[in-house]
């Protein structure tokens, strides 16, 4: 259990610092083509998309090198 908690939670901050990465760098875009900072529903969108989309790839990864991590070390003890 402890794995899968550490993993999420690592997993959460990649998540939301490449989320808000991503939408900044849109309405950064949007004010370079229009000149007005205008948060449309379809940034929104595609911010949470690409949340999720980073959140589940992490937290597969970090729990996938948790377990492996957690195995290297018991394996070690003997």
């Amino acid at each position: 259990m402890r794995p899968n908690l550490k993993a999420c939670g690592q997993a959460m901050m990649t998540a939301l610092v490449n989320a808000v990465l991503a939408l900044t760098l849109m309405l950064l875009v949007e004010f370079a083509i229009s000149g007005t900072f205008q948060l449309a529903g379809p940034y929104l969108w595609a911010g949470i998309l690409i949340g999720l989309v980073i959140f589940f790839g992490q937290f597969w990864r970090q729990r996938h090198l948790c377990r492996n991590d957690s195995s290297s070390q018991s394996t070690d003890l003997f």
